[in-house]
């Protein structure tokens, strides 16, 4: 079985969860990721067939440090409106993993080449041509908004746009339309080239044999906008993991426990981390803090404890609270585990996931770059106090486990591998 997962953390540790289920019945698992990872993989007990995206770096580079370091050049982009970042961050996106996608294919061909597999699954939101084309079942992982499947009774993606009102989303699909029409059909040409089937209208990615998408189901548009029978839900994908994580002796005592995230690629937005944390730091409670990329340039006051990475699955079970940017990973781990969330979206998907869990009653939607002390203070108090939420909440996360999505697409994978 082939693994090609995004070079980014959500996508991979995706892949390592369900990857890990299926070693563990006994399939041979390979992993075409992207270069940076290279040693990370084995541990796991994965093979490596590395690929690279652009000419390889002088030096070697940490595990997905070009997406990192491309967020913090363009974060500037972050604080404008949605339909505004189109043109500005989400197309140059766009042609980033377009340009990869280009750079690889040769490269992917003498993969698939040398594995043979039964089965390749791509987690990424752009089309590889070797994967569609090698003669076996492809399967393909969304691991963003469920948005990404589009509908015309759902907020278009990337809008942040709310379900329950429909007031500019013609107008932002034009924009997109606008802004990418030209881009698409440019790929579209050299995916057909490659010997793949035509891409579907404005879609940089074909629907496999088999569809995962990782969402709960009570935040998730099913009514609105109802899939095809190749598709699957899985309510959350939790890898499993030895981790162990034990609560420092510093945060042990006063007021609740809150866990802070921005993920592996909002983290490297300093100036952003260092206003959270100034703001938290003016509460009552205690914080574990995921400091990320550039750690060390983030202190902690008194109240927080944090390190570069963390064990993010063994914490959130301990917290009463997770203050996010809205990533996919987080927003479907916190309501594994039944937690209320505040929301501070960045980029691409966060701003749908930050409103979904707005407008579901699950969290509160902030601006990260606008809010006050008493916006962000006051969402603390309102959903610590909300014990008819975090009781609802608990129920919710009780379901969503026992549903066991990490199984249920390691079941789907190999029904597909089998045929």
């Amino acid at each position: 079985m082939l693994f090609a997962p995004e070079s980014a953390y959500g996508p991979t540790n995706n892949c390592v969860g369900i990857g890990g289920v299926l070693r563990r019945r006994g399939h041979r698992v390979v992993f075409a990721a992207e270069a940076s990872w290279k040693g990370r993989l084995t541990p796991l007990g994965f093979e490596e067939d590395l690929v690279d995206l652009a000419p390889p770096p002088e030096q070697p580079q940490d595990a997905g440090r070009f997406w990192k370091d491309f967020v913090r050049d363009t974060a500037p982009e972050f604080r404008k409106p949605t339909i505004e970042q189109l043109s500005t961050w989400i197309k140059p996106v766009w042609e980033e993993l377009i340009s990869g996608a280009r750079y690889c294919e040769p490269r992917m061909k003498e993969i698939i080449d040398r594995v043979r597999p039964d089965v390749i699954v791509e987690d990424n939101v752009v089309c590889f041509p070797a994967l569609t084309t090698a003669g076996v079942p492809f399967v393909r992982i969304v691991s963003c908004n469920p948005l990404e499947m589009k509908g015309e009774r759902v907020p278009p993606p990337f809008s942040g746009y709310p379900a329950g009102n429909r007031s500019g989303w013609d107008e932002f699909r034009a924009e997109y339309d606008r802004t990418h029409r030209d881009l698409w059909s440019d790929f579209g040409t050299w995916v057909t080239e490659q010997g793949a089937r035509p891409l579907p209208d404005l879609e940089f990615i074909h629907e496999g044999d088999l569809n995962l998408y990782v969402y709960p189901e009570p935040a998730d548009y099913t009514d609105a906008r109802p899939l095809g029978p190749t598709w699957h839900r899985l309510d959350s994908s939790v890898r499993e993991t030895r981790e162990r994580f034990t609560l420092p002796a510093g945060l042990t005592g006063g007021g609740a426990l809150i866990y802070f995230s921005l993920g592996s690629l909002g983290s490297a937005d300093v100036d952003l981390m260092r206003r959270v944390v100034a703001s938290l730091a003016r509460t009552p409670h205690r914080y574990i803090v995921s400091k990320g990329p550039l750690h060390e340039e983030i202190e902690l006051p008194p109240n927080m404890w944090g390190e570069e990475f963390l064990p993010q699955t063994r914490i959130l079970p301990l917290v009463d609270l997770v203050i996010t940017h809205g990533g996919n990973n987080t927003t479907t781990e916190a309501l594994h585990f039944g937690k209320p969330m505040i929301l501070l979206p960045l980029f691409w998907d966060q701003h749908d996931n930050a409103q979904r869990m707005a407008e579901r009653g699950y969290g509160v939607r902030l601006d990260p770059y606008r809010f006050t002390d008493a916006q962000l203070h006051g969402a603390i108090d309102r959903l610590l106090g909300d014990t008819a939420l975090r009781r609802a909440l608990t129920e919710a996360g009780e379901t969503i486990r026992a549903r066991d999505g990490l199984h249920t697409a390691a079941d789907l994978i190999e029904r597909a591998a089998t045929g």
